[in-house]
């Protein structure tokens, strides 16, 4: 595998076009960002992790220093109660439509400040500068905005499209081993679904993303990117082939909404769905147990969970799963693998071949 890395990737859609530039030092300057935010109003969001390591860098490249707005951190706080809070300190501020919001964070800020981002006076511009791997290779691209509800993840969103996506991969080194292990999850996901090469790539180059090499991870950033960009560019807004970078989600959602987004982090949640979705494919006989062989032990080389305890109760599972936003009339659609590198979408309608799927832990 080989990316073209001299360049920021770029989104074309159908009225509207932003970069993805990834480069090592850009957290401390950023042409790209100077140039967007000069002279603009910025309201920063960012949680007291993050804001401590990174703020100052981002302001320092403002004209003028910004309001800011931290947040608590983790999954259970992406929600219409926070949505409000930083609503009112946008009003309090007095920011008009020709404000600009900064998301500086992993999943969580990116995904509720673009949702902010969306409503506030009606749409106003963003930029997502990610600070965690999942968020870099996925969450931080394509315009998906949200918030949870306590009966589903991310319910509750719009899809509103950054102008400007500043990926930095040193962000990474201060990144705890389970939140950095946790976005290798998601990477995972992109070479099953799309790339047969990216997923023998990360096999080959797993120690040394590990050990957070900063030449593999800024290529495994940019082709994750890459793959993700070329899927939005052709279906923005999730009628088609989006769908299939949803691989192991629906099994994960429920997952994350059954034990209230307290357990599991999303590429822990989504590293088990894959092998749901694995499972679940082999059943159909769309795929083959040795590359769910091959799935099983990349994950666990990854400190990754590939199972749950018996305790959620699969009755509550499929109630989670009802609710999935790939559902039609009711149904279930579930995205399998037909090999390595290739995912289709199926409508399931025996619960029981779901349920089957699902990897309890024997203990």
């Amino acid at each position: 595998m080989s990316a073209s890395l001299n360049h920021p990737l770029s989104i074309q859609l159908k009225n509207h076009r932003y970069s993805i530039d990834i480069h090592s030092g850009l957290v401390k300057s950023s042409s790209e960002l100077k140039q967007l935010t000069a002279n603009r109003s910025v309201f920063i969001i960012s949680n007291p992790t993050v804001a401590e390591l990174y703020l100052d860098n981002i302001q320092s490249q403002l004209t003028e220093a910004a309001p800011v707005y931290l947040m608590p951190d983790g999954e259970a706080y992406k929600n219409l109660q926070q949505f409000e809070l930083i609503n009112a300190e946008l009003m309090k501020n007095n920011f008009g439509r020709d404000a600009i919001i900064i998301a500086l964070g992993g999943g969580v800020v990116g995904d509720l400040s673009g949702f902010v981002a969306a409503c506030y006076q009606r749409g106003i511009e963003f930029i997502q500068i990610p600070t965690t791997l999942l968020a870099q290779i996925d969450a931080s691209v394509g315009g998906k905005t949200a918030v949870n509800h306590s009966l589903g993840k991310n319910m509750i969103g719009a899809f509103h499209q950054p102008s400007l996506v500043v990926i930095d991969p040193t962000t990474l080194l201060s990144l705890k081993d389970r939140e950095f292990n946790a976005g290798l999850g998601e990477a995972i996901k992109y070479g099953l679904m799309a790339d047969a090469s990216l997923f023998s790539w990360i096999e080959d180059n797993l120690e040394a993303l590990i050990q957070r090499d900063n030449d593999v991870l800024q290529t495994l950033i940019y082709r994750c990117c890459e793959i993700k960009a070329n899927i939005v560019a052709a279906d923005e807004k999730e009628k088609g082939i989006r769908a299939l970078l949803n691989l192991g989600h629906t099994y994960a959602h429920a997952f994350e909404a059954e034990t209230h987004y307290k357990k599991y982090l999303h590429g822990e949640a989504v590293a088990i769905g894959l092998v749901a979705a694995m499972t679940f494919s082999i059943e159909l006989g769309r795929s083959n147990p040795t590359l769910k062989l091959r799935l099983i032990d990349i994950l666990k080389k990854c400190n990754l969970p590939v199972s749950i305890p018996q305790t959620l109760k699969a009755e509550n599972l499929i109630t989670h799963m009802l609710k999935d936003k790939k559902n039609r009339k009711g149904v279930i659609h579930l995205v399998i693998n037909k090999e390595l590198g290739n995912a289709d979408i199926v409508a399931v309608e025996d619960h029981d071949l779901i349920i089957k799927a699902i990897p309890y832990s024997s203990l």
